[in-house]
């Protein structure tokens, strides 16, 4: 288990970068703006292709686990027609969830009244039992619906769960194209549609880095002057659960002991 803090990024300083009078940063800044509008537009042109992509029916029928008992898969939409789920890293084994699946949570547990009123539900399902998921949900103090989907194949079926064997295959897949790093449980998101007849249709599923974009942090690190400035803790290494900074124990959970993040020994 570590107890350090995160790495504190270096100082930047005026000797190590151009400074300009207010004429020249104006007339650079303008010239920024265009591309930033390009990117903008190109991102709506996007959106509106993942809205154009074909829907597949979802004939299987899933129940998890919920605090109040079992739960169907179109029960998670409630009253809507719409239904996100996050994909949040959490095995079985581990005594609690993925920082970084913590850090995404963070982003969209204020935002699931306001995504209600556009008739979409927000549901989180892990591997992880109920009770765990439970204990690790108040202690973060999130209040989104999280359930387990510890007794059905959705994870597996989703692109998101592997087993032991799957890891050491080469067949094995995660985000479309990749082999899957060495660890059962990884992250995703996936969206839902249900149609008059209580029909449900899978209609996109992002991965990876994909979910960067729901990452509003990262956004407002990107525009400062030293941005991530996470070449020295290898990516993401700086980032602790957030009741976990201030030295106050911290551990990645597929850390904890050996067999989380690779094929258990047989």
């Amino acid at each position: 288990m570590s107890t350090q803090s995160p790495t504190t990024p270096a100082t930047p300083s005026p000797s190590t970068h151009r400074v300009a009078s207010r004429e020249e940063w104006l007339r650079e800044r303008i010239g920024l703006l265009a591309e930033e509008k390009e990117l903008t537009h190109r991102r709506d042109a996007l959106a509106s292709k993942v809205r154009s992509l074909p829907w597949v029916k979802v004939d299987k029928n899933y129940t998890f686990d919920a605090p109040t008992g079992k739960k169907s898969l179109t029960e998670l939409f409630g009253d809507k027609r719409q239904l996100i789920v996050y994909h949040f890293m959490f095995d079985r084994t581990w005594s609690q969830g993925c920082k970084s699946c913590s850090f995404v949570a963070d982003h969209y547990n204020p935002l699931v009244v306001h995504l209600a009123h556009r008739d979409i539900s927000f549901a989180t399902i892990s591997k992880a039992p109920i009770e765990k998921i439970e204990q690790f949900r108040k202690r973060m103090g999130w209040t989104f619906a999280w359930v387990s989907g510890a007794n059905t194949d959705f994870g597996h079926d989703f692109g998101v769960s592997f087993t032991d064997q799957e890891l050491t295959s080469d067949t094995s897949v995660y985000n479309f194209t990749d082999k899957p790093y060495p660890i059962r449980e990884l992250p995703g998101l996936s969206v839902f549609f249900k149609d008059s007849r209580g029909n449900l249709y899978h209609t996109y599923s992002t991965f990876a880095r994909g979910l960067e974009d729901f990452l509003t942090a990262y956004r407002y690190i990107d525009i400062t002057p030293m941005g991530r400035d996470e070449t020295q803790t290898g990516g993401m290494g700086w980032l602790r659960h957030h009741d976990r900074y201030d030295d106050k124990p911290f551990v990645d959970p597929w850390a904890e002991r050996p067999g989380i993040t690779a094929p258990l020994a047989q």
